[in-house]
């Protein structure tokens, strides 16, 4: 397994991987058509829509893309993706662990996401209430979390929005 940028030749191929991993008895998932509306707005960071590859093959792919908490700038991560026929082997690890280190090199000061924090805690995510920061919808409490990055401040408190994207989804 190899780790990538993802490129824009790849883009159906996330799409497709996306719908998979997603995949439930009430047709194309609200992920997949997240990760299109993400990629064509200004939210879109293309260093850090990483896919992972089996050969030629995308198994899995994750992205973070601007957000803010208050007015200051951060990440929000997801969708996390990988092809049903791939997963629990390490793939979504070997992509949580390399969008992580991207977003540090990258000076980020902090990533989001709403997930199950007994997955994400093995990456250091912590229930954002402890760095003061607020979900967008309160009901997320127990399942949204922060992980901080270098140049992480405890000043960086407050309200955290996601991209406009997002909205359709939550």
């Amino acid at each position: 397994m190899i780790i990538e940028r993802e490129t824009p030749a790849r883009a159906k191929a996330v799409h497709e991987v996306t719908a998979a991993a997603f995949a439930g008895p009430s047709g194309l998932p609200a992920e997949a058509t997240l990760v299109d509306e993400l990629r064509i707005s200004d939210a879109w960071l293309p260093r850090l829509s990483l896919v992972a590859l089996d050969g030629d093959d995308v198994i899995g792919h994750v992205l973070c893309t601007r957000a803010h908490v208050d007015s200051a700038p951060a990440l929000g991560l997801g969708p996390l993706s990988v092809h049903p026929d791939h997963q629990r082997r390490g793939v979504g690890s070997a992509l949580m662990h390399a969008v992580l280190a991207a977003a540090d090199a990258l000076d980020e000061p902090l990533v989001v996401l709403l997930g199950d924090p007994r997955y994400y805690s093995r990456f250091g995510f912590r229930l954002a209430e402890e760095y003061a920061i607020t979900p967008p919808v309160p009901e997320w409490g127990q399942y949204f979390q922060a992980r901080p990055l270098t140049t992480f401040s405890s000043a960086l408190r407050g309200r955290f929005a996601y991209a406009g994207p997002f909205d359709a989804v939550s």
